[in-house]
C-alpha cells in the first residue's frame, strides 16, 4: 500500500497555465489512468481538449475549492465532493480555479479496452526540461515513453522537437518524417510549431 497527500505530488506547470500532478506515474497504476491538477499561473486547472484521439470517458472530482467547467457550451460551477461525468470523448471541455486552492482529481479509460499509459504523460513530464533547456534530461523521459510505446507517433514528434531545440538537425528530421509516416495530423502540426523553425527550411521536411 501506498499513501501520499495531493501536496506531495509532483506539481509540474505546463505552458497551458495549469499544474499536473501525476498520480499514476506516483504509485505506478497499470489499470487505470489518474492525476490531479491544481492552478497554474493562469488560473487553468483542466486543460482545454478533446478525447476523441484516445476515446477515453472521463470523471472529474473536485477535491477541494470551486471549479468552472465549460463542456460543449454549458458552463457548471462545482464545489468540494461534486462530480461531473463525461462519457462522449467528442465534447470539448475544461476547467478553470475559482479559488486558489482548488484541487480536480480525473480518472478515464477507454470503454472495453485494456489501460494503456497516454503518450502525453511522458511529454508532460518532460516538458519542464524542455523549457529549461535541459535536452539530455527531456530525451531521457521521451526515450521511456518509447521504450514502453515503442513507435508512439507523438513521442516521436515530441524528440523531434527537442532534437530541433537542441540543434540536431538531422535526428529532428529523421524523428519528424517517422511521427508523420505514421500518423498524419503531426504533419500539420510541424507547419506551425515554433519548436520546429529551425528545420523548417530543410528540403526534407514534411510539407
Amino acid at each position: 500500500m501506498n499513501l501520499a497527500h495531493i501536496d506531495e505530488l509532483d506539481a509540474i506547470e505546463m505552458p497551458d497555465g495549469f499544474v499536473w500532478r501525476p498520480v499514476r506515474r506516483r504509485f505506478g497504476i497499470q489499470a487505470f489512468g489518474t492525476n490531479a491538477y491544481t492552478p497554474g499561473a493562469s488560473g487553468r486547472i483542466v486543460e482545454e481538449h478533446t478525447e476523441n484521439v484516445l476515446g477515453h470517458e472521463e470523471i472529474y472530482l473536485v477535491l477541494r475549492g470551486r471549479v468552472r467547467f465549460s463542456v460543449g457550451d454549458d458552463e457548471h460551477e462545482l464545489g468540494p465532493g461534486q462530480l461531473i461525468y463525461l462519457r462522449d470523448p467528442s465534447l470539448r471541455r475544461a476547467g478553470v480555479a475559482l479559488t486558489d486552492d482548488a484541487a480536480v482529481l480525473a480518472v478515464g479509460g477507454k470503454p472495453g479496452a485494456p489501460h494503456e499509459v497516454s503518450a502525453w504523460e511522458y511529454t508532460f513530464a518532460a516538458s519542464p526540461h524542455v523549457r529549461a533547456g535541459r535536452f539530455d534530461e527531456a530525451r531521457a523521459m521521451l526515450h521511456e515513453g518509447l521504450e514502453a510505446k515503442p513507435g508512439s507517433p507523438p513521442i516521436l514528434y515530441d524528440l523531434a522537437c527537442v532534437e530541433a531545440l537542441a540543434g540536431e538537425k538531422d535526428k529532428a528530421l529523421d524523428l519528424l518524417n517517422e511521427s508523420v509516416a505514421a500518423e498524419d495530423r503531426f504533419r500539420e502540426y510541424a507547419q506551425t510549431d515554433d519548436d520546429l523553425a529551425s528545420i523548417r527550411d530543410d528540403p526534407r521536411f514534411p510539407r
